[in-house]
Order: C-alpha cells, then sequence, then structure tokens
C-alpha cells in the first residue's frame, strides 16, 4: 500500500511539475503577443479539454510530457532564404513548413518567428526555469521547512562492549567500552572535552577519534548539573573514508547520539540545488557512456550500478521503495522528505536536459535565438540590413535525429529498469 502511495505521489508531483513547466512557456508568450492555439498536459488520445479564448486547455492519456503550441515558431518560405538541398531532408523542412504556414493563416503579425530574440529566448527558457524555481522550492522545504535529522551532542545509549572490528553487537569475553567505565549514561549531553567547548557531535567524534589511549576529560550535562567523567578511548580499527579496504586505527567511546530534526539556513536549499545541477550537468555530459553501461546490465554482461541513470520506470520504483522501506528508526516523515527529494531532483534533471542546444529541446530553440541576435549583431557593426530570422525549419532532420534518439534511449531504460533495477537503500 505504502509504495503504491508512494509511486502515486511521484506521479502526481511529476505531472504538476509538467503542467508548471508548459505554463512556464505560456503565460510570457501570451505576453508577447504570440497566438498560443493549444496548451495540454501529456501525449495520446485527449481524456478533457475545454477553450477558453483561442486556446484549447487540455489533459491527454499519457501523462509523460506536454506541449504548448505557439503559432509561428517555423518561419514562412516568404521570410527566409531559398533552400539548397534535395531529397528527404528538403521534404522534411518543406513539410514543417507547410504545416507552419497552414497554422499561421491570418496571423502572421502574432507569429512566434516575429519576437525579438530575446523575447524567444524568455519565452523557451520559461519552461526549464520553472522546473529549476521547482527543485529550489522543494528542497528548501526539505532542508529549511521541515528540517534534516541531526545528530546532537545528547546521548541516546551506550554500547557495553568495544565489538570486534567489523561487528557491532557484543559478544562474550569482549572488554567494557569506554563510556560504561567511564560511567555515561543515556541523556547525558556532552559539553566539553579537555576544556574545549563543543558544537556538534562531529567535534566530539573527531577529538576522540585521534586520542586512542589517552585519557580525557569529559564534561557532560546530567539533569541540569555538569558532571566530570574520565574518560579513555580505546584503540579500534575501522576503514577508511577513501579505501574501504585500508584500516585505520581511532579511539572509541561506545556510545550512540540522539537525533534531532534541525532547520537548516534558508539558503542551504539553493546551494544544494547549485551542488546537483553541477553533477546532473556531469551526468548529461556522460549520457553516451552511462547509458552503453546500461545496456550492457540490461543483457547481463554487468551489474548494474547503484549510481547508475534511471528512466520513470526506475524513479518510480525508488519512490516505491522509499515509501515501503520498514528500516528501523525511519519515520513516516522521513519517508516524506525522500520523495520530495526525488521529485525535486526529477525537476532538476528536467531543467538541465531541456538546456541541451539541440531541437527539440527547449535549449534548441533558446541556441537559434541566440544565433539570431549575433547575426543581428553583426549586421548592425556592418550597416547592413536586418538578417532574415533564424529558418528553425532547416533543423527538422536534426529534431527527428534528437527525438529518435530520445526514443531509443527511453526504451533501453525502461528495459533495464525492468530487468536490471538500481538497488536503493
Amino acid at each position: 500500500m505504502l509504495s503504491a502511495l508512494g509511486i502515486a505521489f511521484l506521479v502526481v508531483g511529476l505531472v504538476i511539475s509538467i503542467a508548471l513547466h508548459e505554463v512556464g512557456h505560456l503565460f510570457p508568450a501570451k505576453r508577447f503577443g504570440v497566438k498560443v492555439t493549444e496548451y495540454f498536459v501529456g501525449f495520446g488520445p485527449t481524456v478533457w479539454s475545454r477553450k477558453r479564448g483561442e486556446t484549447e486547455y487540455g489533459v491527454k492519456a499519457i501523462p509523460l510530457g506536454g506541449y504548448v503550441r505557439l503559432v509561428g515558431m517555423v518561419p514562412p518560405s516568404s521570410a527566409v532564404k531559398p533552400l539548397r538541398v534535395r531529397g528527404w531532408m528538403r521534404d522534411l523542412i518543406e513539410d514543417a513548413r507547410a504545416a507552419s504556414e497552414a497554422e499561421i493563416g491570418d496571423d502572421d503579425a502574432r507569429a512566434f518567428y516575429h519576437l525579438a530574440w530575446w523575447r524567444k529566448v524568455i519565452v523557451m527558457s520559461g519552461g526549464p526555469v520553472v522546473n529549476l524555481i521547482i527543485a529550489v522550492f522543494l528542497f528548501t522545504v526539505v532542508l529549511s521547512g521541515i528540517g534534516v535529522p541531526t545528530q546532537t551532542l545528547t546521548v541516546s545509549d551506550t554500547v557495553a562492549c568495544i565489538p570486534a572490528t567489523g561487528t557491532s553487537e557484543c559478544a562474550v569475553g569482549d572488554p567494557a567500552s569506554p563510556a560504561t567505565i567511564a560511567g555515561l549514561q543515556a541523556g547525558d549531553t556532552f559539553v566539553s572535552v579537555d576544556g574545549t567547548e563543543l558544537d556538534s557531535w562531529s567535534d566530539l567524534t573527531t577529538y576522540v577519534a585521534a586520542r586512542p589511549g589517552v585519557l580525557i576529560d569529559v564534561v557532560v550535562d546530567r539533569d541540569g548539573a555538569l558532571v566530570h567523567l574520565a574518560l579513555t578511548p580505546a584503540a579500534r580499527e575501522r576503514a577508511t573514508a577513501d579505501d574501504a579496504s585500508v584500516t585505520e586505527t581511532v579511539g572509541y567511546m561506545g556510545v550512540y547520539s540522539a537525533e534531532a530534526r534541525e532547520r537548516q539556513p534558508l539558503m542551504t536549499g539553493v546551494t544544494l540545488t547549485g551542488d546537483y545541477m553541477g553533477q546532473t550537468f556531469a551526468v548529461v555530459a556522460r549520457l553516451p557512456q552511462e547509458l552503453w553501461h546500461v545496456s550492457l546490465a540490461a543483457v547481463g554482461l554487468e551489474e548494474r550500478s547503484n549510481t547508475s541513470v534511471m528512466g520513470l520506470v526506475g524513479v518510480g520504483r525508488a519512490a516505491g521503495d522509499v515509501a515501503s522501506s520498514d528500516v528501523s528508526g525511519v519515520s513516516l516523515l522521513d519517508k516524506f522528505q525522500q520523495e520530495l527529494l526525488l521529485l525535486a531532483g526529477l525537476n532538476l534533471a528536467l531543467f538541465v536536459f531541456n538546456t541541451i542546444p539541440l531541437v527539440p529541446l527547449d535549449g534548441g530553440h533558446i541556441a537559434s535565438a541566440i544565433w539570431q541576435a549575433i547575426k543581428n549583431g553583426w549586421a548592425r557593426s556592418r550597416n547592413a540590413a536586418r538578417p532574415a530570422p533564424v529558418d528553425v525549419a532547416r533543423m527538422m532532420p536534426v529534431a527527428y535525429g534528437v527525438f529518435g534518439i530520445l526514443i531509443l534511449m527511453t526504451i533501453v531504460l525502461v528495459y533495464a529498469d525492468i530487468v536490471a533495477p538500481v538497488s536503493v537503500a
């Protein structure tokens, strides 16, 4: 039941995100006077629609995207230079131009291709920017609104012994832990060590880890009274952070920290968005390599990495796994936060992916608008006539190629997510 709710939450959140993405295109386009004939969420057969003014608003059966139909994105033949290509490429271009001219009709003055280049950039970047804003908002809600579980200086429990390396359970014959010998109790709050005041749990553990076998003076707050305890951290081996096969000797106390949900500073969500954005751009840059390894995993030639890229099926499975997790100590609020983080990550991925400068993606249209600005500037510098609009129709062969790649990528990811799913802890 919880798994289904987790998947449903993600699907509804994604549909809302797509709908708002398209509003990001719709609003500035209408503001700049462009004729907008359709606003739809989804693809395939129409489930519901209603016409208001000149625009038909509706929902289609397959919630895997959406679109806003802006009249005149492809300029008519009278506004651009004659084609020099032949064959199937010419047919693709002319078909796109003919469809656009039929759609423009008597409303040429309101066609998209007439917009100044910077207005085109605003219209086409509106959708991805909305996804970016959603990601920032969700990250901020999680970190600053709800808060994140943080280890405190209060002891939740003590360990009775010094477990053997690689284990956490006490066995017969294990020596008593330093915490037990020193008399630490659940509810004690660490105040200082060797006269140095503590601000965080990491301050304490870093200090103790660096002093195996060294007697230290620990001050704790116990029921409002300051208590001095003599504690000698035991020497214990643990794996290093950089290499699990390499061990290091550290000081060990044998205490568990109590967790408290702490709200982070308001700008933490923005910072996290920036960090994740850089990682997402890096993933997109190596996407061909990632897809190659996903393909090998799908046919059983290698194990699929836990950090592998996933399609919507994989993300949906992750959402279900998060919601149905029965790990001890994980509350419903923790699960809700993880669902919000998944949705934020999806919106960030939509932003990054849509900024790729290839049609039919938004980034391709943004790039063509910027190219128009460059052409205009070059013409002005030479006192030449204003150049013709960038002919988006000439990019149709590229658009079909990109569309084909996207379909192939979707098929590979869906198949891999089913037969070789990513393991979500």
